[in-house]
């Protein structure tokens, strides 16, 4: 937690945002086998149902300890004080999951781990991280959450909702909107860690028809956010953190960039948060690929976006220092460069720049990039650049 060279009582963090996909200790969702196992299980015939739970099992914790490896990897990378995750099962499986996996190749040791069950009926949760000796001793980490409060308490029930059958008494998040406070030794600093409903509903349409309850969601966190600081929201020190599952521009191949208004997050944005990721070069904003063949067009499209977000108060955002995306995890399936025109199976998978034993499709560290910012608190003007050497441990 070092100081800013020449700026009294200021400090400079590295805040991480990282959807893990599916961080789970259970193996089956209701009657839905788990992706990851679900293609080799379609090879094999049982006699009896016991057999291939057994074998489902066995392939399952194979699969995952491939995965979890690159997934802890990715964190360590990340060289992160704070960490929001996305799609973790429970307190315990995060607890054994830093333990096992991320602490065995992290230059840092995590503590203040903070998980509440949320609305999602997979059991999937957001939850925090935190550099163990980051919070000062009788310092406070102060997790709230908010699955329970509705559309109707924040005002943001419309007629699109109505529509979809969709009632004001219920509860506005599809998950969860974790607010989380900590007391950095006289540094306040809050996230908003959230994973707003997913586009996908199995149509080409999925992004449009869910968009009103991502709009809602949107809107559900900034007035949380406005009625927890008031009239001050503009120079409290917040973040809003996590998967956000929409975008406002999408990068085609060669790297053409096209906007996507509309947006189901646009709330966020109009006169609200800052997205440090804005000020990356075009090609290079994005956290998610997503290839898929389109029954509309009759064709596959490739679209290379971002989804996961670390949006900044306009004070943080005065201060922020430096953002990175993080893509070694991903399968060699994904072009990290949206303008390499060459998008063969001989030239993607040759590359050598993702972690050792990731594979075509899996495993991986996840679907989605980490994605860093630097921030700077107790700074009066805006930080210093220069200040810290690129690379350099936190």
């Amino acid at each position: 937690m070092p100081p800013v060279s020449g700026v009294h009582d200021a400090m400079r963090l590295r805040i991480a945002t990282f959807n893990v996909e599916n961080l789970s200790s259970r193996w089956r969702f209701g009657d839905a086998v788990r992706g990851e196992s679900a293609a080799a299980m379609a090879l094999a015939d049982f006699e009896q149902s016991s057999e291939r739970k057994a074998a489902e099992r066995s392939l399952a914790l194979t699969l995952e300890d491939d995965k979890r490896q690159m997934t802890a990897l990715a964190l360590a990378e990340t060289r992160a004080d704070i960490i929001a995750l996305q799609e973790v099962d429970s307190l315990r499986v995060l607890e054994a999951f830093f333990a096992n996996y991320v602490h065995r190749v992290a230059d840092i040791r995590y503590g203040h781990f903070r998980l509440e069950d949320g609305n999602d009926p997979r059991g999937i949760d957001v939850a925090l991280a935190v550099r163990r000796n980051l919070v000062a001793p009788g310092g406070a980490v102060r997790a709230t959450s908010h699955r329970t409060v509705s559309h109707a308490d924040l005002d943001v029930h419309d007629r699109a909702l109505a529509t979809l059958g969709i009632r004001p008494a219920d509860p506005v998040f599809k998950r969860d909107c974790l607010m989380v406070d900590l007391d950095l030794g006289g540094q306040p600093l809050t996230l908003f860690i959230c994973h707003l409903k997913s586009m996908n509903n199995g149509r080409d349409d999925g992004r449009l028809a869910t968009m009103p309850v991502r709009r809602a969601e949107a809107l559900a966190v900034r007035r949380i956010i406005e009625r927890r600081f008031g009239a001050g929201w503009r120079e409290a020190n917040w973040v809003v953190a996590g998967d956000l599952n929409d975008y406002r521009e999408l990068i085609g191949p060669g790297g053409v960039v096209v906007p996507a208004g509309p947006s189901g997050i646009d709330p966020l944005f109009e006169d609200f948060a800052a997205n440090p990721v804005a000020g990356l070069p075009p090609h290079e904003r994005w956290t998610h690929f997503h290839r898929a063949w389109s029954e509309t067009l009759g064709r596959i499209v490739e679209e290379h976006v971002q989804l996961d977000y670390l949006l900044l108060s306009p004070a943080l955002a005065a201060r922020s220092a430096r953002v990175e995306i993080l893509r070694r995890g991903l399968p060699y399936r994904v072009p990290l460069d949206p303008r390499d025109p060459d998008r063969s199976i001989a030239a993607l998978s040759v590359r050598g720049d993702r972690y050792p034993r990731a594979g075509w499709d899996r495993p991986k560290a996840s679907d989605h990039c980490p994605v860093v910012v630097e921030i700077v608190l107790g700074e009066d003007g805006p930080a210093r650049r220069s200040d810290r050497t690129p690379g350099s441990p936190p």
